[in-house]
């Protein structure tokens, strides 16, 4: 079983940033892809930003151009850089692992809130 930790959420003001991290541990095998979702209040889980194994990255609309995804195989890490953030980007961010047995890991979630 793959437990997955992440850490980095805070307070920021708009048009600040945040980078968030998460950690892979326990039974570590090959991956699909990596990446994180985010869930606001009253909101449904949605899909920010996933790094391949092969090494491309893809973003959803809302992160395209202010957030970068990495990951770091070596270290079984998946880092999440934010910049020029939005009220709107207030959500819990969760970390996401597919692993090629198929099975979804998830995070417990880091809280981001951005308030002016």
């Amino acid at each position: 079983q793959v437990q997955l930790v992440e850490s980095g959420g805070g307070l920021v003001r708009p048009g600040g940033s945040l980078s968030l991290s998460c950690a892979a541990s326990g039974s570590i095998s090959s991956f699909v892809r990596v990446g994180w979702y985010r869930q606001a209040p009253g909101n449904q889980r949605e899909w920010v930003a996933t790094a391949t194994n092969g090494g491309n990255t893809y973003y959803a609309d809302s992160a395209k151009g202010r957030f970068t995804v990495a990951r770091d195989n070596a270290k079984n890490t998946v880092s999440l850089q934010m910049s020029n953030l939005k009220t709107e980007d207030t959500a819990v961010y969760y970390c996401n692992r597919v692993e090629l047995t198929g099975i979804n890991n998830w995070g417990q979630g880091t809280q981001v809130t951005v308030l002016s």
